[in-house]
Order: C-alpha cells, then structure tokens, then sequence
C-alpha cells in the first residue's frame, strides 16, 4: 500500500515589529496605546500571504469574573492582552476545571466585519458549564465580549481571503482550592490571533483502534480543555506517519468512527450524506450544524446515525467541519494497512460546501437565516 505523503510544514508568517512595543514579565509582546492608534494599517501589520494557524498576540482581550455565591458575572472590560496571574492551587490548575471556544471574525469584500453564529458558541459553554459545575455567562454577555474582542482588534482582521481573526473564549477556575471540589472563583477571557488555513489541500487520515477520543458519560460532548492533551500521543505517532490527523472510533465496541482530533466527520455516498449523532461522546460543532442545514437546503439527504467504520471505508467522498478548518476534503484513509482514497477538488460535494459557508461567513452570499452578526 501506498503511504499518503507527509504534509509539508507551513511557511511562518513574518510580522513586522510594532513601533512602540512592551514586554510583560516573561516576554509575551504586546503593543503600546499609540500604536494602537494607527502607527501601522492592517495591511503592514503581517506578511497576510503567509499566515498560518498559529499565535500571534494581538492588542486587547477580554475579561470577565464571578465570585463564589455570586452566581452571575459581573461586566467585563477590555484590557492590554497579555500573561494572567493564577494561584498555584487554582481550580484549572490542580482539577482542570475549565472550557474553550473557538470563532472567527471575517473581514468581507466590502471591508466589514462579521461574526458567524456566536450564540452557538455561548449556549455550547452554557452546556459544558453545567457539566462541569461552572457558573457560565449568558449569551448577551458572551456575545458582547466577542463583538468588543473583535472590534478592539479590528486591525488584525485580516483582508478578504487572506485569513480570519480566531478569537478563543475561556472560562476558568481560578479560585485557589485544595480539595477536589468546584473552584470559589471563575474567569471567562477572550483573545484574539489573525489566521491562515489550519490545514493545507485535503486530509489524510490515519484510523485509531487502540486510544479513543471519549467514553459514554465523560465529557467528549463538551469543550472541556481536559478533552485533548490525553490524544496528543497518538496524533503525534500518525503524524511522524505522514498523516494529517487521526479519526477516532466508539470507545464502547471499537466499530464505529466518532471524530477526529478537533472536527467532526461527514461520509457521502450517492445522494445521502451521514454524520455520526450527537450522543455525549461527540462535540455538537456549529460549523457541523450549519453544513448539516445548508445540504439539506441543497436537496441532499441528510442522516445522522452510527457509521461503521467499514462504510467510511466505501464511501464515495468524506469531508470534515469545523471552526478552524471550515470544510476539509479527506483525501485518503488508511487502516490496519488498507488505504481508501476519495474525490477531491472542483465540483466534489466538499467544494460545493465549502464555497457556499464561507460565501455566507464573508458576505458575498446573502444571510436570510439571521447568522451574522456584523460588528463594523
């Protein structure tokens, strides 16, 4: 069998110094007021072409606090993005008390910016807070915290096509405790960083028998920042494989496909498309949502059902969705030795799909189901 070619790693983006720049304690750059206000446009802040997912610190981000017994947070404010400081026996320390998010901010042909269903993203953190005994903010909250996230780094938006700006909520146990117990204190923060594609071309994946992503009744259906460190290992042996990532299976029979490291799993065959179900042990994906609506618009058949692994395995084309990847055909899966390949490029459902999301994200297709929120 054929092994799929190791993907070659991404330039790094250069980005041009600020004029007047600061160090925190242990060296995260952050720009200066001044520069804040207008030193260098959006377009010489970065190398745009060269952009890939990866940190690159912005000028604000977002903080919000609740206090044990308090039971709501109070208001928020922007303040310079930087390091925070936690207690050594803070609750997100010692128990991993704590929850992310992941969203964009897109800036569309005609200089605007839009969000793309951030109340998605608030009732996803209501849900994983309720699981995780964590006071959660409500989604006026939530959603005015990314609007003033995106805005205050407005510059860093980056231009039609080259990029997005990912902005990354998080609610954390803060408080110090010793004792295995819910944390007295919770902080929710939102950063921000310009991004490039998270992968390059289609996917190639590797199946995983031996380590599973999540168990019935854990927390595979939340975005508990417990959920991903415990797969690095067997991401990372794939990797040095040649494969762009790992698909997951159930950890109950071994049978069938889950998802993979951080998007959810679409197979097509004929004129049916199947995704596995929303069951605990899979994340409800916005981007997973959207695309399951838009093909049903688009005359496609629309099931959501347990997938044996064997029907990936025989599927006329396979794709994933997510935040950070949007729509990513899978160009080959291999296991146990067996390598399928699978229909990319022009005129593959994938394409369609992908086409027609970030046309709705980015303004070039019309919005008539209320899904953007434009902030400038």
């Amino acid at each position: 069998m054929n092994k799929p070619s190791k993907r070659l790693p991404f330039k790094e983006a250069k980005c041009f110094p600020l004029r007047h720049c600061s160090r925190n304690a242990i060296g995260v750059q952050t720009a200066s007021d001044a520069s804040i206000n207008g030193d260098r446009e959006e377009h010489d802040l970065c190398n745009w072409d060269e952009l890939k997912f990866s940190l690159i610190p912005t000028d604000y981000m977002y903080v919000m606090k609740c206090s044990s017994g308090e039971g709501a947070f109070s208001q928020g404010h922007l303040t310079r993005y930087g390091n925070v400081e936690l207690s050594p026996s803070s609750g997100v320390l010692n128990y991993g008390q704590g929850l992310l998010e992941g969203l964009k901010a897109y800036r569309g042909d005609d200089n605007r910016i839009r969000l793309f269903r951030p109340e998605q993203n608030a009732l996803r953190m209501q849900m994983g807070a309720e699981r995780m005994c964590m006071p959660s903010p409500t989604a006026e909250q939530f959603v005015g915290s990314i609007k003033q996230t995106a805005l205050a780094n407005k510059r860093w938006v980056p231009p039609p096509g080259k990029g997005s700006l990912y902005i990354r909520p998080l609610l954390l146990g803060t408080g110090a405790i010793l004792g295995v117990a819910p944390s007295p204190e919770y902080t929710f923060l939102a950063y921000a960083s310009p991004v490039g594609n998270y992968f390059t071309g289609s996917m190639h994946f590797s199946v995983e028998d031996k380590v599973y992503r999540a168990i019935p009744g854990g927390t595979g259906g939340i975005k508990s920042i417990t959920n991903y460190s415990p797969i690095y290992k067997a991401v990372t042996q794939a990797k040095a494989k040649g494969f762009t990532d790992v698909i997951f299976l159930d950890a109950a029979t071994g049978k069938y496909i889950e998802e993979a490291t951080a998007c959810n799993i679409f197979v097509a065959k004929g004129n049916v498309i199947s995704t596995p179900p929303i069951a605990g042990t899979i994340l409800p994906g916005i981007t997973r949502k959207t695309i399951i609506e838009v093909a049903s618009w688009l005359g496609y058949q629309i099931e959501e059902r347990a997938i044996p692994l064997e029907e990936l395995m025989n599927a006329d084309e396979a794709f994933c969705t997510g935040t950070a990847i949007a729509i990513k055909p899978v160009g080959s899966v291999t296991y146990q030795g067996q390598r399928v390949e699978y229909k990319t490029g022009e005129g593959t459902l994938s394409e369609i799909l992908f086409r027609t999301l970030t046309g709705i994200q980015t303004g070039r297709i019309e919005d008539t189901m209320g899904w953007i929120v434009e902030i400038d």
